[in-house]
């Protein structure tokens, strides 16, 4: 066994001749624990936000969306999409989206109209979104819309109401007649089939869902998308679909992934949550100086053993890895405390829901805090708290080994 390490490991658990050095000992290793359980149930529950997000978003977006990068609308109707989309794909759904007004008897309001094909409703999972009525496009020969949920509170309208909902869309390229205004707009109607809820305000509050064929009629547009949404096999790479779809269709066009779609959303979730821990890192480097006030003090206390060794021949060297090694066990015994009680904590909060988001149920989405327990995350932590630890306990060994190094012991 290492003579140094024994040596260690010896005095970290015997009792001192002061109770103090005890007692800052035990307080170094608990503040290293609890800092880092801390960044374990951080970074856990700001996972658990993430796999809402993908759940949410996973319901409503494709596998792959493909744009036109100027402009609003293409026409897919051509050899090159047919062949960029023969390999991998399971589905494709027209869409075409842009602003319109929408009326309702006496309110009306501005919003996004996304119009989409009938496989839309094989695309998304559209029945987890829908909160009233059924989500409908088309039956016999009447139009139906679903709405976002705060846009039909702005209108006053719910699933089932005889009432129509009006849309007006300006007519592209058309002059305004002064004496006749209402000439330079296109207008629709459809029926209230149902309303939906992502829980996202650029979702909820402006948009509706309606035929695509209702859509072509109020933008006045023939072929043309402004997007295809696709869903791939199951047994195929995403990322390779992508990447044989971008070649082949040429620069012109953004073809996105899941993740490319909700870019913003998932970039603000993870730069909250590197913000968070370094913020506990620093709360934890001062838990760290513990360590070193412990240290500083058990050096003290053994100045007589440190002239003992160096009597029976122990080089500089071994009596400075001997602290050195004392504060690292003094540091990952709190490391792998706190990873262990950070776990047992997610845990019991995955399966028990503790730490509720509100005492009134239905509240939010979720009553309790989320947890996802990533291994990657957990291994960052332990590395990162393993470097501030180590570092910081080189700094009373540094002055050990000086005066060692000068006889002032």
């Amino acid at each position: 066994m290492n003579l140094s390490y024994f040596i260690a490991r010896r005095y970290l658990f015997s009792k001192k001749s002061h109770n103090a050095v005890n007692v800052i000992s035990a307080i170094s290793v608990v503040g290293i624990a609890v800092a880092t359980m801390a960044m374990v149930c951080v970074l856990s529950v700001y996972n658990g936000f993430g796999g809402l997000v993908e759940g949410m978003f996973g319901a409503f977006d494709p596998d792959l969306k493909i744009t036109v990068k100027q402009g609003k609308v293409f026409d897919y109707h051509t050899p090159r999409f047919d062949s960029a989309l023969s390999v991998g794909v399971d589905l494709i759904s027209e869409t075409l989206e842009d602003n319109a007004l929408v009326k309702y008897e006496d309110r009306q309001v501005p919003a996004v109209v996304k119009g989409v094909s009938q496989d839309f409703k094989y695309l998304a999972d559209m029945d987890k979104l829908v909160i009233d009525g059924s989500f409908l496009l088309r039956e016999d020969s009447l139009d139906y819309v679903t709405i976002g949920a705060g846009l039909a509170v702005a209108l006053g309208v719910r699933a089932g109401y005889l009432g129509s909902i009006e849309f007006f869309a300006p007519k592209r390229d058309v002059q305004v007649n002064l004496a006749n205004p209402i000439t330079a707009f296109t207008q629709g109607h459809a029926l209230i089939g149902g309303v939906f809820s992502l829980n996202q305000p650029e979702y909820d509050d402006q948009m509706v869902i309606v035929p695509i064929e209702l859509s072509r009629e109020l933008f006045r547009y023939d072929n043309e998308v402004s997007s295809l949404e696709i869903r791939l096999k199951p047994d195929v790479s995403a990322k390779e679909i992508k990447s044989r779809i971008e070649r082949i269709i040429g620069d012109r066009y953004l073809v996105e992934d899941r993740f490319e779609q909700q870019k913003e959303s998932y970039n603000m979730l993870q730069i909250e949550k590197w913000v968070t821990f370094l913020i506990l890192a620093f709360v934890l480097l001062i838990a760290v100086f513990n360590v070193v006030g412990s240290l500083s003090m058990l050096i003290v206390e053994k100045e007589s053993d440190i002239r003992s060794l160096q009597h029976l021949g122990a080089s500089n060297s071994l009596i400075s890895r001997i602290f050195l090694y004392e504060g690292w066990l003094i540091a990952f015994i709190g490391i792998i405390g706190g990873i262990v009680v950070g776990l047992i904590l997610c845990l019991l909060q995955q399966h028990f829901g503790w730490l509720r988001l509100s005492d009134t149920p239905g509240a939010y989405i979720i009553d309790a805090y989320p947890v996802r327990v990533l291994f990657s995350d957990v291994i960052i932590v332990f590395v990162v708290v393993s470097i501030i630890a180590m570092l910081t306990v080189l700094y009373p060994v540094r002055n050990l080994n000086k005066r060692l190094n000068t006889d002032s012991l």
